[in-house]
């Protein structure tokens, strides 16, 4: 909802999918569930929604490369 001030949507990686909401307004807050490998994606997908945050169109899908050293 641009109106409020937020962005919702899921991520999926592998085996796992996150669904999350993003509030742009005045704090920009990064809301990830469930916990699980969630310390995988949350950096990488705050800093692309930063980014493109008012590029990205209702129901459109988007991909973006975390790049990690384990």
């Amino acid at each position: 909802s641009w109106q409020k001030g937020t962005i919702e949507g899921e991520v999926t990686a592998g085996n796992f999918e996150w669904q999350f909401q993003w509030r742009f307004t005045a704090e920009k807050t990064l809301i990830l569930e469930p916990s699980q490998g969630r310390a995988l994606i949350q950096e990488p997908l705050h800093r692309f929604l930063e980014k493109w945050d008012y590029q990205l169109e209702p129901g459109g899908d988007y991909s973006f490369t975390v790049r990690a050293q384990f």
